[in-house]
């Protein structure tokens, strides 16, 4: 059988570059997206392909990238971590219990950032909700044979759209309410306020990276081929099985009046809850990415200014998280205020903020190179004290 967890090994596995760039370049992906909620003047979804530009499209679709790849790899890296000498009782309680940090965050420091309010009848449960839980299942599935904690994950990943057929309405009770089997649904696959991360397959995602965690120990020439494959068959599952329209997305596309808007057709899966085809498409980008990561290291030796600035972001994501939505939304106000704006119509979220607000495209990169750049020095402090005090109780929670 198996072994549910990496047997504890008095040396430690070397240090895996590739890991913390991926994770850095998805944490400056994600600020990109949150500038863009909090500055832009489109008052329509990006992905919208009756309004929506090239340009706005992909500067959403690239940030798609970002939740997979940060829930995938926060598996792994339970697995890298176990594989330094962690018993299985020891990471199953880390888990547990970062999980639960994780939950109490979303509810309070993370839902503050998004509305600087206290009305909680506005509450999005978003990413960092959808991770802790799923850092507290992966927490009882470590137990489990690794063959086991794969089928899980990749099972919850292949089968949740057959769920799509599911309504809400099926579950309301008098009234419009749901009841309770109806708010067990929205936690699980469902959006509904205020749930905006069903956690159906977020934590199958999870427990495949759990799983993966064995083949980032390979030796470093054997690991860029096998990650290749791996980002091969999803993107070529991706393409197969879109290019059908027969199962893996609620939304399937369509011919469009040009080329272009085709292809956005073609790109523009769901995300809410992310569908097989958006993992397929995600992940298989994460992996080939990880693998060009890994070439690169392996061909030139150590990354340049580049590769300093995305590794310093990916060694501190929950802290870079954390500050860089202040930072925004409190970039915001500042700005606001700057234009003579009654800043109390931006003590909320972004969506309510007033019609005439926002800038065009060009604008809101030109805010996320001002926010990284400014974040980059504080970053590199903190991770410059988390690595002086590696071992301490706080560092796995921040």
């Amino acid at each position: 059988m198996a072994k549910p967890s990496p047997a504890p090994s008095s040396t430690p596995p070397p240090y895996i570059t590739s890991v913390d760039l991926m994770r850095g370049l998805v944490m400056v992906l994600m600020a990109l997206d949150h500038v863009r909620g909090f500055f832009t003047n489109a008052d329509f979804s990006s992905t919208d392909l009756a309004r929506t530009t090239p340009g706005v499209f992909l500067t959403r679709w690239i940030t798609h990238l970002c939740a997979p790849t940060f829930v995938f790899l926060a598996g792994t890296s339970a697995y890298l971590s176990a594989s330094r000498g962690m018993a299985h009782s020891q990471l199953a309680k880390r888990l547990f219990l970062r999980g639960l940090w994780l939950v109490f965050l979303e509810l309070t420091v993370v839902r503050f950032a998004w509305f600087f309010n206290l009305d909680y009848n506005l509450m999005d449960l978003q990413v960092i909700w959808a991770l802790g839980w799923s850092m507290i299942v992966l927490a009882a599935l470590v137990y489990l044979p690794l063959w086991a904690v794969a089928g899980v994950g990749i099972g919850m990943i292949l089968t949740h759209n057959l769920l799509d057929s599911i309504r809400l309405e099926d579950f309301q009770a008098a009234g419009g309410s749901l009841t309770w089997k109806g708010w067990l649904v929205s936690v699980l696959h469902i959006p509904h306020f205020p749930v905006v991360y069903p956690l159906i397959p977020w934590i199958g995602v999870m427990a495949s990276g759990y799983a993966f965690g064995p083949l980032m120990l390979l030796p470093s020439r054997t690991r860029i081929k096998v990650v290749f494959k791996c980002g091969t068959i999803l993107v070529a599952g991706f393409l197969i099985l879109r290019g059908l329209n027969i199962y893996g997305d609620p939304d399937p596309w369509v011919l469009q009046e040009t080329p272009v808007f085709t292809l956005l057709s073609f790109l523009n899966t769901t995300k809410y809850p992310p569908s097989l085809l958006y993992l397929l498409m995600t992940l298989g980008l994460m992996f080939l990415l990880i693998s060009a990561f890994e070439w690169w290291h392996e061909a030139h030796g150590p990354h340049g200014v580049a590769g300093r600035f995305l590794i310093t972001f990916g060694r501190v994501p929950l802290f870079f998280y954390l500050i860089h939505l202040y930072f925004i939304h409190g970039f915001t106000l500042l700005i606001a205020f700057a234009m003579g704006a009654n800043i109390r119509s931006f003590l909320t979220s972004s969506w309510e903020f007033p019609s005439w607000w926002g800038f065009s495209l060009p604008v809101v990169y030109l805010v996320w190179v001002g926010v990284t750049t400014t974040l980059y020095p504080i970053c590199r402090r903190f991770a410059a004290l988390k690595s002086r005090h590696r071992g301490s109780w706080w560092t796995p929670y921040i």
